[in-house]
């Protein structure tokens, strides 16, 4: 599969602001084109030994241009563990996950 892209927002206290600017492309993104339901962006609360969670996010493939406004890097596609939705088609997760059905 095409590249998925990361982005690490840091600490999770003050990573709200750029949430909701990736949250606001996206869905003008959607506006934009017949919602293409393969745009879309996750979250997770990684540590990577810090003392508080980084806020990860990643982004599909076809999310790519986006992903490339906030400077994230292209990165293997994410393990759906403890991966959030943030924004775009929410069923988008049986597309790119449909081995691990969300109950």
């Amino acid at each position: 599969m095409l590249n998925w892209f990361k982005l690490n927002l840091g600490d999770a206290m003050l990573a709200s602001d750029k949430l909701a600017q990736i949250e606001e492309l996206v869905l003008l993104k959607h506006q934009d084109s017949e919602s293409d339901t393969e745009v879309v962006a996750y979250t997770r609360h990684e540590s990577d030994g810090y003392l508080h969670c980084q806020v990860k996010v990643y982004f599909s493939p076809k999310a790519s241009l986006i992903a490339k406004e906030f400077n994230a890097t292209p990165c293997a596609k994410p393990s759906p563990n403890e991966l959030s939705f943030l924004v775009g088609d929410e069923g988008s997760w049986s597309l790119f996950f449909p081995e691990h059905n969300r109950k």
